[in-house]
């Protein structure tokens, strides 16, 4: 190796601190490198590439370096050619599992059936695939969704599961059953057409490698690659993890770079147990922790430390910065979403006038019917702001649908809105009735309704297509003589649900079905701000225009999953309540693994944050139509009293006062200038009592803080004994 090399390999580490130099340098047997939040884990696994290259201890084509993103895979391409100098490093094998697996696949196909030149299939093909085997097995394709199958078959992939490997107790009730035979059926019908979808890519070759009969194979592998480094180690699946090992068990130089308290993607594969068992699978193996933060200050790291060691299945590890503790965190109780929303408009404001670019802050939550609230009211406040992640709410395809439908009631003249849900739930409404539809309409010079009004009472249309189109009409006629009288809020609800459209996303078993319904629900809970439906689509239609206008700073709203990997000045995090987050359904579904989970959520909200961050969380929510009463969420209990600062909404403990923690969690007391006087608090049963939004009722249970109060006007409701007073 040259002097110059090893002078600039030299430069390179004297920039790192001693952990990420220990990182870096630690180039024998397997390595973990548990790589906190804004620890520089991108620097030390490109400057540990480039050492190894430049320290002569492996060639570029001896160096397997896997990323999750074609995206992450060219920045370290880039990155690790300007530490060699400038130069590009060519022949490494750098990319995504699926990328390197379809390099793999195309060497060795044969062994698997295949030819090299097979066709890879993307997610439409595959569920007309399987569709079409379904419909050869009579299985109903309108009760049992291909989509629905085609997911299964995947996670049973990302699983490593061949045909073999599914008996009955993993088929499921999925068409009866059906499961393990269409497995077998789509996998032999993709071998005719020589094709494999994307998790046949691992599946084939973890296939490969295991076969004994072509051990010469995974030989070879094991003597090309000496290093092997992974990254985001922690979102792997199981598919994933056995090719690793695999190959990892020839030089044993497997590096693998991530954060067990970042695996946040447990729904869609990602297994926390591969990295939490590293040690066991790698016996040696050297455990290095990147620790030292660049990007938060000190209050907020303290904070996402606390609420992250009450995880028990960890590693474990501690955030430092030296850059200072900077602004503690500031929690905010608010009676309701709409406040919540008053409240972050105000403050983003605020930080506005101050200097902040808006393209410095971001909103973030936990589901994303709750961007609702923000939406309306950065548009209410002119303040621009971008979706990241989806779509913004009115631009939703289910609510568009939704719209659609309440636009036809409102104007029956609409015809673009009707051609929109004509056959939406499907009912064998084709495009070439349409067409005639269209056709009479242009003749007559009507409107689509009246074309339809029309050609029911005549002979041009098939019966059964007529008297769907009545029905449909009698419908519309229906609702719309029920506007006067009826809430609209109640009626668009009527609609969805009566229309059939509501019930088709219920029966859709994939995974963002139920997101969907939550956002059908949530925008019956906007309606309510309006005193019309007229009053409300205009409302929708301004918003919209305005949309149109993406010039300039942008305030950012996205959901806490899109913001991994992302940072701001400026973060907050919203709807902190029982059920919402942590998500009651995750709870529900996966027990205590699910709520880490959800807590490794909160740790990644915290810790987006550089100098800034915010908490809220509401008493009430209306959530689909319906005030619901919130308790505070478990991860605000856990946030240490020393590195927050709690505030509640103006008049609920009176002006110019807010609450703050003490030992045994959230107390409210004065904060004024006269010495802090703990609010009286003891209620018993039977006592009358009073809350700003349900008004007055009596108590009839207590369990410690939290009140099961009869209201005179609202019902039964359960608060916290901090939102009352004695009437």
């Amino acid at each position: 190796m040259s002097h110059l090399a090893l002078s600039s390999s030299h430069a390179s580490l004297s920039a790192l601190n001693p952990a990420q130099q220990r990182a870096v340098e630690t180039t024998q047997g397997p390595v973990l490198v548990l790589a906190g939040a804004g620890t520089g884990k991108t620097r030390v696994l490109t400057t540990r590439l480039a050492h190894i290259l430049r320290t002569g201890l492996a060639f570029p084509g001896q160096i397997l370096a896997v990323t999750f993103t074609n995206k992450a895979a060219q920045e370290m391409k880039t990155r690790v050619g300007e530490l060699m100098g400038g130069q590009p490093v060519e022949g490494w094998w750098l990319g995504t599992f699926h990328a390197l697996c379809v390099r793999m696949l195309r060497r060795h196909a044969s062994v698997v059936g295949l030819t090299s030149d097979f066709t890879i299939l993307d997610q439409d093909d595959s569920v007309r695939l399987i569709k079409q085997l379904m419909e050869s097995q009579n299985i109903d394709v309108k009760k049992w969704a291909p989509k629905v199958a085609a997911d299964i078959i995947s996670g049973w992939k990302d699983k490593a599961w061949s045909v073999s490997d599914i008996d009955s107790s993993r088929a499921g009730d999925f068409a009866g059953g059906a499961l393990p035979v269409l497995y077998r059926q789509y996998q032999e019908r993709l071998k005719t057409l020589n094709a494999c979808d994307f998790g046949d890519l691992l599946l084939h070759v973890i296939s490969i490698l295991r076969k004994p009969e072509h051990a010469d194979i995974l030989s070879d592998y094991h003597r090309k690659f000496k290093y092997i480094l992974v990254d985001e180690y922690q979102d792997t699946n199981i598919a994933q993890y056995l090719w690793l090992r695999l190959l990892a068990q020839g030089s044993n130089n497997l590096c693998c770079v991530g954060d067990d308290d970042q695996s946040i993607y447990g729904w869609r594969g990602a297994e926390v147990d591969n990295i939490l068992r590293f040690e066991k699978d790698f016996p040696g193996a050297t455990i290095i922790r990147l620790e030292e933060n660049y990007r938060s200050t000190g209050h907020i790291l303290s904070a996402a430390n606390a609420v992250i060691a009450c995880n028990e299945n960890r590693l474990g590890k501690q955030l430092f910065t030296t850059s200072g503790m900077g602004d503690k965190i500031r929690v905010r109780a608010l009676w309701d979403g709409e406040a919540e929303g008053r409240w972050v408009g105000e403050e983003i404001e605020t930080l506005q006038h101050k200097g902040w670019s808006l393209d410095r802050m971001a909103v973030l939550v936990r589901a994303g019917f709750q961007m609702r609230e923000f939406e309306d009211r950065f548009m209410q406040l002119g303040l621009a702001y971008r979706v990241i992640g989806g779509p913004r709410f009115y631009e939703r395809a289910e609510i568009r649908d939704a719209l659609a439908y309440f636009r036809v009631v409102n104007q029956s003249q609409d015809d673009l809105a009707l051609e929109r849900i004509i056959n939406t739930p499907k009912r064998g409404i084709g495009d070439q009735t349409v067409q005639t539809l269209y056709a009479h309409a242009r003749a007559k010079g009507i409107s689509l309704y009246q074309a339809i009004q029309d050609l029911t009472q005549t002979d041009e249309l098939k019966p059964k297509v007529k008297g769907t189109l009545m029905a449909l009409v009698d419908s519309f006629e229906r609702w719309k003589s029920l506007v006067g009288t009826t809430a609209h809020p109640e009626l668009s609800a009527m609609i969805l649900d009566e229309s059939g459209y509501m019930a088709m996303w219920k029966g859709d078993k994939s995974p963002d079905s139920p997101g969907r319904i939550e956002n059908l629900k949530e925008l019956s809970t906007a309606m309510t701000d309006f005193d019309s439906l007229s009053a409300f689509l205009e409302h929708v239609s301004l918003v919209m225009e305005n949309q149109n206008n993406t010039q300039g700073p942008h305030i950012t709203l996205m959901t806490l999953h899109g913001a991994k990997g992302l940072e701001f000045d400026a973060v907050f995090l919203t709807g902190w309540e029982e059920g919402l987050f942590p998500s009651q359904r995750t709870m529900d579904e996966n027990g205590l693994k699910g709520l880490e989970e959800e807590r490794r959520l909160a740790y990644v909200g915290i810790t987006r944050a550089r100098q800034k961050a915010y908490i809220s969380y509401a008493a009430n929510r209306r959530m689909y139509g319906q005030w619901v009463n919130a308790i505070p969420s478990r991860f605000v209990d856990e946030l240490p009293p020393e590195h927050i600062e709690v505030e509640t909404e103006g008049g609920l403990y009176g002006p110019g006062r807010s609450a703050h923690w003490d030992s045994k969690g959230f107390s409210p007391v004065i904060s004024a200038p006269v010495p802090a006087v703990v609010i009286e608090r003891e209620y018993n049963r039977g006592d009358r009592v009073f809350h700003d939004k349900f008004g007055t009722g009596t108590i009839v249970n207590i369990e410690g803080s939290k009140l099961d109060i009869q209201f005179d006007k609202a019902g039964h409701k359960r608060v916290l004994d901090s939102f009352i007073v004695k009437a």
